[in-house]
C-alpha cells in the first residue's frame, strides 16, 4: 500500500511540473490546437471604421485603413503567454505561404525590446505593432490572448476565435484560398 502510494505520488508530481514547466505547456497546448470555427457572411460582424494608429515595433508604422479592401489576418499576442507561443509555428508557416497576399497584423502590448529578443532567440518574421491610438471599437473586446480576428476584403469578420488554433490546417488554408477569389 505505501509504495503504491509513493508511485503515485511520484506520478502526480511529474504531472504538475510538466504541466507549468513553461516548454511542455506549450507543447501540449500545440497538440490540443485544431482549426478555427469560420464564420458565415450572414452572421459574421463587420468592421467599417478602419482608422487606427499601429506603431511597427520591428516594422514600419502604419494606420489599419491601409488594409481596407485585404484579408486581414489579426492577432494579439505576448511573448509571455504559453498559448500565444503554442500557435506561432502554425502561424509563422501559414505567414510564410501567405504573406503577399494576406494582410498581417500582430499587436502586442509588450516592449519594442522584449519583442526583437523573442524574435531573434526564435526566427519568426511576422509583423508586430502596438496600438498608437483607441481600439478598432467595431471589434469585440480582447479580453485574453491570444485573440485572433480574420477580416474578408468587405470587414466582415470571419474568424473569431480565442485561444490557440493550428493556422496552417488544410481546412482553415482552403478557407483562406476561398475568401482570396471573393
Amino acid at each position: 500500500m505505501k509504495k503504491h502510494l509513493t508511485l503515485s505520488n511520484l506520478i502526480f508530481g511529474i504531472a504538475i511540473f510538466l504541466l507549468l514547466y513553461k516548454p511542455s505547456r506549450v507543447w501540449f497546448i500545440r497538440q490540443l490546437s485544431f482549426s478555427p470555427p469560420i464564420e458565415k457572411v450572414e452572421k459574421s460582424a463587420r468592421v467599417f471604421n478602419y482608422n487606427w494608429k499601429l506603431k511597427g515595433l520591428n516594422t514600419d508604422d502604419i494606420n489599419f485603413s491601409d488594409f481596407k479592401g485585404k484579408v486581414v489576418f489579426l492577432n494579439f499576442w505576448a511573448t509571455w503567454c504559453p498559448p500565444c507561443v503554442a500557435e506561432l509555428p502554425s502561424i509563422q508557416e501559414f505567414y510564410n505561404k501567405y504573406q503577399d497576399k494576406v494582410a498581417f497584423v500582430f499587436i502586442s502590448n509588450e516592449s519594442e525590446e522584449e519583442i526583437l529578443k523573442f524574435f531573434k532567440q526564435t526566427g519568426y518574421e511576422f509583423p508586430v505593432y502596438q496600438s498608437n491610438g483607441s481600439y478598432l471599437n467595431e471589434l469585440p473586446p480582447v479580453n485574453s490572448i491570444p485573440r485572433t480576428f480574420i477580416l474578408d476584403k468587405s470587414g466582415n469578420i470571419r474568424v473569431d476565435k480565442s485561444g490557440a488554433a493550428n493556422w496552417n490546417s488544410v481546412s482553415f488554408l482552403s478557407f483562406i484560398d476561398e475568401i482570396l477569389l471573393d
